[in-house]
Parts: structure tokens; C-alpha cells; sequence
């Protein structure tokens, strides 16, 4: 029997764990209605409090931040380390060997800056502008794939059809991945997320680390004028970045410029088909489709947490007291439904007055491929209203099938069909 999200229990922590403070309360909110639903799981929480003790799927615990304010203070505070070696052993996130570790997500500011440097320029807005033509050229090839199937059997899945293949012919151009490997490293993605079995993490770890490992040998050995080669260049001829460094930031790539995009796409049009209105007014006004992006970003990202922070010293956040090297996650999600901070947070509204989120990360870690994901995303859904008018689920909303992860609120599949012409 699920416990319900915000009742207070005695924690019993997995082997290897710390005993976290006694005095503090601890809630153990991620269970299968969560997975289907955290919305008003984190209502629930921030209504008992703005950081509370929480026990993690695998009983590890966490001190979760759940209020707009506080999350955004955070992301800036520089008492808050991303670096894993400030854990004192709580939740740190993905077991990763050291190889797939050493990433913009887990570097504190100087060796930050020094990679971030290294890629920014792949990301400026004016190269993403100049991959437009390839997005739109690749979003109408697998809209034609989605019609095909769609006449061929009636319905379909937007996300294998279209939504998950899409943002691999892009980051693959930049990186010059073959679309297969690309399928291959992004199932490997989805099961590091949401294995369905024990171990599947692991090997999809390791999966990926080989590929990356063989992807820089073969380009090491015939660049080319991708983002990758310049990277090893940069390693090999300048010394710019270490080995490590070099696959971590291969695999972030590959991983962010993938991944959140996939979901964010499957997510909007889930979204869009539960919001007719809205829907209907991005048909007749195309233009208001940047204000859409923004808005869904805030009310559907997949992502419910930002990278977990260690703090480098004891820290208190509003008003709570956490304990130097404990683990601190910043509810994105929460956040983004606060109403101290957004008006009617649970409204999709494309008119918003105030679209700001947290939803690419805030200060030192704000997502370097921002400008992409939000170009990505508008033509992708663009694309869709345009050629699919009659667009609807497939199945009742309710049977839509959702990852089992606390970490991403993301679709398994999204069966579509076309509504049958009347008159």
C-alpha cells in the first residue's frame, strides 16, 4: 500500500547511506501516484513546507526544495556545490565512472567556465538560427513517417515516430552521429532514467561509455568540421581539457541535446491536445508559438529537479538548517507551479503575462543549448499543427503510460490518431 505523500514516517536508509538528522521530519512522496501525477503531490509539499526531508525511490534521502523563490535563490547560492566530492555520501545522483563524470553538471565554477568556453560557440543563437533549414527539412521528413503510419494502421506513437527521433538528426549533425547510433544511444539514455529492471542502469551506463569511448577513436582518427573534432582538438593540440573531460562532455551533449527535447516535444502536444483552445488559437496565430514554448517549459517540462547540490558548509534555507555535504534538490516542478510566484500555476496559459521559469537552469549553470531546444521545439510542434489537423489521443488520458522515475515526468509512448472528418 503507497503511503500518502505527505505523511511523516521514520526513515530507514539504504545500506550505505548516513542516518540523516533525527529531528527533522521525513517524507517519503514518490510513489506510483506521483509517477502518474506530481502535480499536486508538490502542492502538498510546499504547503508543509519550503525544504523538507525526503526518503528517495531507493532510500536514499535528500533535503528537497519545494518554493519558487528558494529554488531560484539556490541555483546562484555559491555555498551550493554541484561537485560530487562535497557529498557526504547521500543521494548524488547516476553512478558514473569517471569518464561520463567530469561534465558541465557536476564542475563548480573555474573548471566550468574553461569548458563552457570550449562549446558556447556551437550554441551561439546565430549558429542555431543557421540550423534551421536542417530542423525544419527533418521535422517535415518524420511528419511524412508519422502520416504514413497513422494511414497505414490508424493510429501511432508520436513519440517513436517523431518527437524522439528528431532532436537525434540534430545533435547528431552537430556532433556527426549516425542516426542509428543515435537511436541506440538515446534508448540507452531512456533506460538509465527508468530502468524497468535491476542492473539495466549499469549496463546502459556502460553501453554508453563504450560507444563515446569508440566514437572519439574513429574521430580522432579521421576528423571532420563537427562540434566533436573540434573538442579533441582542442584536447590533443591545445591541452585544453583532459580526457575525462573530453568524453564527459561528448556524453552531456549527446545526452541533454537529446533527451529533454524528445520529452519536451511528446510533452506539448499532450498538452496542446488537452488544451483545445489553445490549441486552436496557435493554428490561427502561428506567431504566438515562441510564447507557447515558454509557457510550456514552465508547466511541462520533464525534468523535476534540478543537478543535486552538496553545500560546502552547513547552510540554512529559509529557515531550515542543512548540514554541510547533505544532498539539496531544487524542485523545478514545485517551483513552477508556486502560486506565490505564478498566478493560476495549473493553468496552460500561452497569454501569460510573465513567462519566466527555471526551466534551462539559472546563473553559472543555464543551459547551453537553450536557444536550440527552444528553436527545435517550436518548428517540431509548427510542424505537427500544420499537417496533422485532426491530431487526438488515441487512448483515454488516463491510460497513458508514464515513466517510473522521480527524476523526469516524461511519456513511455504517446498513441495518436486522426479524428474522422464529419459531414
Amino acid at each position: 500500500m503507497n503511503r500518502p505523500a505527505t505523511e511523516r514516517t521514520p526513515l530507514t536508509t539504504a545500506p550505505g547511506y548516513p542516518d540523516p538528522d533525527p529531528a527533522a521530519d521525513v517524507h517519503r512522496p514518490f510513489d506510483a501516484g506521483f509517477f502518474r501525477d506530481p502535480y499536486p503531490v508538490y502542492a502538498r509539499l510546499r504547503a508543509l513546507g519550503p525544504v523538507l526531508k525526503v526518503v528517495l525511490p531507493d532510500g536514499a534521502h535528500a533535503w528537497l526544495v519545494t518554493r519558487e523563490e528558494h529554488v531560484r535563490a539556490a541555483f546562484t547560492d555559491p555555498r551550493l556545490s554541484v561537485n560530487k566530492a562535497r557529498s557526504r555520501n547521500g543521494y548524488q545522483g547516476f553512478s558514473l565512472p569517471p569518464a561520463l563524470d567530469a561534465n558541465l553538471l557536476n564542475i563548480d565554477p573555474d573548471d566550468h567556465l574553461r569548458l563552457r568556453r570550449l562549446v558556447s560557440r556551437g550554441f551561439a543563437p546565430r549558429h542555431v538560427e543557421r540550423l534551421r533549414d536542417r530542423v525544419v527539412s527533418a521535422a517535415a521528413h518524420y511528419a511524412d513517417r508519422l502520416a504514413e503510419r497513422l494511414a497505414e494502421h490508424g493510429t501511432a506513437d508520436l513519440l517513436a515516430e517523431f518527437a524522439n527521433p528528431l532532436p537525434l538528426v540534430v545533435i547528431g549533425h552537430l556532433l556527426d552521429v549516425p542516426e542509428a547510433d543515435g537511436k541506440a544511444f538515446s534508448r540507452w539514455v531512456a533506460a538509465m532514467h527508468a530502468p524497468t529492471r535491476p542492473g539495466e542502469t549499469a549496463e546502459a551506463i556502460e553501453h554508453i561509455h563504450r560507444y563515446l569511448l569508440g566514437l572519439i577513436r574513429a574521430r580522432r582518427a579521421a576528423p571532420g568540421d563537427d562540434l566533436l573534432s573540434s573538442l579533441i582538438a582542442a584536447r590533443d593540440a591545445d591541452d585544453r581539457l583532459s580526457e575525462d573531460e573530453l568524453v564527459s562532455l561528448a556524453f552531456l551533449l549527446l545526452m541533454a541535446g537529446t533527451e529533454n527535447v524528445q520529452h519536451l516535444i511528446s510533452g506539448g502536444v499532450l498538452t496542446l491536445l488537452r488544451h483545445p483552445a489553445h490549441l486552436a488559437a496557435l493554428r490561427s496565430r502561428p506567431e504566438l508559438m515562441p510564447d507557447a514554448v515558454e509557457e510550456l517549459l514552465r508547466y511541462a517540462h520533464p525534468n523535476q529537479m534540478a543537478i543535486r547540490r552538496f553545500p560546502t558548509a552547513s547552510v540554512e534555507i529559509a529557515g531550515v538548517r542543512i548540514p554541510a555535504g547533505d544532498t539539496v534538490l531544487l524542485g523545478l516542478a514545485s517551483a513552477h507551479r508556486d502560486p506565490d510566484r505564478y498566478p493560476e500555476p495549473d493553468l496552460f496559459d500561452v497569454h501569460r503575462a510573465d513567462m519566466s521559469h527555471l526551466a534551462l537552469g539559472h546563473g553559472l549553470h543555464y543551459c547551453l543549448g537553450a536557444s536550440l531546444a527552444r528553436m527545435e521545439i517550436g518548428v517540431a510542434l509548427g510542424m505537427l499543427l500544420e499537417r496533422f489537423p485532426g491530431l487526438r489521443l488515441a487512448v483515454p488520458d488516463q491510460e497513458l503510460e508514464w515513466r517510473q522515475s522521480f527524476r523526469s515526468h516524461a511519456l513511455r509512448r504517446l498513441p495518436v490518431t486522426l479524428a474522422t472528418p464529419t459531414g
